[in-house]
C-alpha cells in the first residue's frame, strides 16, 4: 500500500505588486494555518517518508514548517522545482516516478493542479477547489508508485483550516 498526501501552499501575501508570482511569500493567516495544520496533522496522522516541495516561495515555506513541526529528517525532504506550474500529468509522472520504498509521501503544490490531481486519483470526493494549507490523503493498493493510475485512490481523509474556524 501506498499513501499520498497532497498539501496546497498555506495562504501568501498578494501584498508587493512588483514581486514575481513565485517569491510571494506567506501572510499572516498563511503561517498561523500552516503552523495549526502541522501540529494537527503531528498529532493525528503518521509521518510520511518523503516531502516533496514546489520550489516557491509559498509553498516551500509550508513544506518547512511543516517539516519543522515534524522534527522530519531533512535527508528526505526534496526541493522540486517542476511542482510549481506543473500540470497534472507531470504531478502524476513526477510521483510515478519515486521510489518503492517509500510507502507515504507528502507533497506541497498549488492550485489548480493538487485540487485537479485529487479528483484525477479518486473517486471518493471531487472537490471544486482544495483551500489554501488544506490536506488531502490517499491510499494506493499498489506496490509501486510506478502502478499509480487514474481513479484506484481511496480517500484517507482531508481536512481544512476552515474546518477547525468559523472565520474566513
Amino acid at each position: 500500500m501506498r499513501k499520498l498526501i497532497l498539501v496546497r501552499h498555506a495562504k501568501s501575501d498578494w501584498g508587493t505588486e512588483f514581486l514575481k508570482d513565485i517569491d510571494r511569500p506567506l501572510n499572516e493567516r498563511g503561517y498561523n494555518d500552516a503552523y495549526f495544520m502541522s501540529k494537527w496533522f503531528l498529532k493525528n496522522k503518521i509521518l510520511p517518508d518523503v516531502i516533496l516541495s514546489s520550489s516557491a516561495i509559498r509553498a516551500l515555506s509550508t513544506s518547512l514548517i511543516f517539516a519543522r513541526t515534524f522534527d522530519f529528517n531533512m535527508a528526505n525532504f526534496y526541493l522540486k522545482e517542476t511542482i510549481y506550474e506543473s500540470s497534472v500529468s507531470n504531478l502524476i509522472s513526477l510521483i510515478e516516478q519515486q521510489n518503492s520504498d517509500i510507502k507515504s509521501l507528502m507533497l506541497f503544490g498549488h492550485n489548480p493542479c493538487i485540487t485537479k490531481t485529487c479528483n484525477q486519483l479518486t473517486t471518493d470526493l471531487q472537490l471544486d477547489n482544495v483551500p489554501t494549507c488544506g490536506i488531502v490523503s490517499l491510499k494506493f493498493e499498489i506496490e509501486s508508485w510506478k502502478e499509480l493510475s487514474n481513479k484506484n485512490g481511496k480517500l484517507e481523509f482531508h481536512q481544512f483550516p476552515k474546518n477547525f474556524t468559523n472565520t474566513d
